[in-house]
């Protein structure tokens, strides 16, 4: 049975996409972030825009987060967003967080604080993947490291200083970002009601 052109096309065509997967590097500690991190171009609101969900509770969409940059030169961050608790209670929480500096600029320890605090635990990594600083940010964090390096549970924002979205020339750096973190097409939309707003 001869097997025609075409099939023999998508055969490679999909063999070359398995080694790319493959031999793409996974780890956590191989992770790239933005080089010369500057958090004072970095502070104000961010819209999220899409997310992929860590493990439990969290927020689910309307998240507005808002960077500041306190007296000491520290960040902060004041975040809200839609979440439901108790199976059926939907509502809109506020959460603050400090950031812990690290030798790298643009990798943060971030520690939530408030009543809202429950609805995340540990001393989160908080990294910034990349950002133009004016149009789309792309957030990374790890709660749980695997044997082999990878992770086993974490979470991802991207954010976009318009409500309405990342602009289309963005999208395709995001979607890079997206396949360098091995996280494509695990996040979801982040959808804006003005949920919180009229909450």
């Amino acid at each position: 049975m001869k097997c025609g052109r075409g099939r023999m096309l998508r055969c490679l065509v999909a063999l070359c996409l398995l080694a790319a997967c493959l031999a793409q590097d996974c780890q956590v500690a191989n992770m790239k972030v933005v080089e010369n991190f500057n958090r004072t171009l970095y502070s104000g609101v961010w819209y999220a825009v899409a997310k992929k969900d860590p493990v439990g509770l969290f927020l689910i969409d309307n998240i507005v987060a808002q960077f500041n940059i306190q007296e000491d030169g520290k960040m902060s961050a004041n975040a809200e967003g839609r979440v439901i608790i108790l199976n059926n209670w939907e509502t809109c929480a506020e959460m603050v967080a400090t950031f812990q500096e690290t030798p790298d600029p643009a990798k943060f320890k971030m520690k939530y604080w408030g009543a809202a605090s429950h609805l995340q635990s540990g001393f989160d990594d908080h990294w910034v993947i990349d950002t133009d600083y004016e149009n789309y940010a792309v957030h990374y964090s790890c709660r749980e490291v695997d044997y082999d390096g990878t992770c086993l549970d974490g979470y991802s924002f991207i954010f976009s200083r318009h409500p309405g979205g990342l602009r289309p020339e963005d999208v395709r750096i995001v979607t890079q970002r997206k396949q360098e973190l091995c996280l494509y097409g695990k996040y979801r939309r982040v959808e804006h009601t003005g949920f919180c707003a009229n909450s």
